[in-house]
């Protein structure tokens, strides 16, 4: 039985739109893999380091008989073919690709944390996870929708699909 993982997306540059239309393809394409569903794109501003283009950023829901680590190593690929360099942390980006969630797992190994560390403190992870999943809970911190609650004071603007 396959597995469900949501994926965080986020880009600033190169033309961030596309960024993520390829990526949920691309998302699409991995083995043993397919998309569920797909938010929409929101436009955030940076977090962490603020003298950097707005974000762009979505949430995709996959199934998959991927294990976390397979997964994750998938996900770095899609980001280095998108040319994703790590410069510094919170650095301006080509593509982020975040494992959110994968089940109800929560793991904590090396290089990989599910539920994604810092999940429950951006909005521009939240909203777009329950646009696609509205009764979605973060495993060992409770519901997402109460999460999205305490993310006052993010700018966080849901785009209009392109034409």
């Amino acid at each position: 039985m396959p597995h469900i993982a949501f994926i965080g997306l986020g880009s600033n540059l190169e033309d961030p739109r596309s960024q993520l239309q390829r990526a949920f393809d691309e998302l699409d394409g991995l083995p043993e893999t397919r998309l569920v569903a797909r938010s929409s794109l929101y436009r955030s501003a940076p977090l962490g380091y603020p003298d950097q283009p707005e974000f762009v950023n979505a949430v995709a829901e996959i199934a998959t008989a991927l294990t976390p680590q397979t997964l994750l190593q998938a996900l770095l690929q899609i980001e280095h073919e998108h040319g994703r360099e790590r410069t510094f942390r919170n650095a301006p980006r080509t593509l982020d690709l975040d494992m959110l969630l994968y089940d109800d797992t929560q793991l904590h190994e090396h290089g990989l944390t599910i539920p994604h560390p810092q999940m429950h403190l951006r909005a521009f992870v939240l909203q777009p996870l329950l646009e696609i999943a509205p009764d979605a809970g973060i495993p060992g911190m409770g519901r997402a929708r109460q999460a999205l609650q305490n993310c006052t004071n993010q700018m966080l603007e849901k785009l209009a699909d392109a034409a």
